[in-house]
């Protein structure tokens, strides 16, 4: 077993440290798609005719390779971290925009005219009426948008060694041991499904009135 842990010397990292960084490049391009898509989604459900642009440009930008994306950013960002952050935190956009936007749009008018009865703007009702209500969906995009992100970190193998476990895809060829190649494959399904149980317990914990029995549907996204 302990080949399997046997890091190469020229990744620069042990398997503890390859887990950080693939958690890093995977999980602050979604929080930064998340940062983008609730003011994005927000503009959509108040001016419905911007929505459908808005999911096309998106959708085409998912339909950008990957490795089409280093290609162009390479020459601006060079082999760094930065060059697969940015295409994993546009291709998160496809997924959380409509998740955002549905999710605001199911709130009750009823809700939110109270809302504007007692005194909220646009902005507080935002975030204290409209957000709160769109959790599960926002979640269920969140989760759809982290378990690819985590999937895709592994791209950037070949860009110089910035796949983080991707890196022992590589190094599974050039060594002739195939033990890295699984652990690759297994450690990357592991944090996957952590990540992924971890944003069940969240939705769980900020939606406490919903009964737990309760199965948001996500949406199916394949990179």
């Amino acid at each position: 077993m302990s080949g399997y842990f046997d890091i190469p010397s020229d990744l620069q990292n042990t398997w503890a440290g390859l887990i950080g960084l693939h958690l890093r490049e995977a999980l602050l391009p979604v929080l930064a798609g998340l940062v983008l898509a609730l003011p994005l989604a927000q503009l959509c459900v108040r001016f419905r005719w911007l929505y459908p642009p808005v999911l096309g440009v998106t959708t085409v930008l998912y339909a950008v390779p990957s490795l089409a994306f280093f290609v162009v950013l390479i020459d601006y960002t060079g082999q760094t971290e930065l060059t697969v952050m940015i295409p994993l935190a546009v291709y998160s956009l496809v997924v959380l925009v409509p998740a955002i936007v549905d999710g605001v749009r199911s709130v009750p008018q009823e809700t939110l005219a109270a809302a504007t009865a007692m005194g909220f703007g646009p902005v507080r009702r935002y975030l204290q009426v409209q957000l709160p209500i769109a959790v599960p969906a926002l979640v269920a995009g969140l989760r759809v948008a982290t378990v690819s992100s985590i999937s895709l970190v592994s791209v950037g193998a070949l860009i110089g060694n910035q796949g983080a476990l991707g890196n022992l895809l590589a190094a599974a060829q050039k060594y002739d041991r195939p033990e890295l190649a699984v652990n690759s494959v297994v450690t990357t399904a592991v944090l996957a499904i952590a990540c992924d149980a971890a944003l069940v317990g969240l939705r769980l914990l900020l939606t406490p009135w919903m009964p737990r029995g309760t199965a948001t549907r996500r949406p199916a996204v394949v990179k």
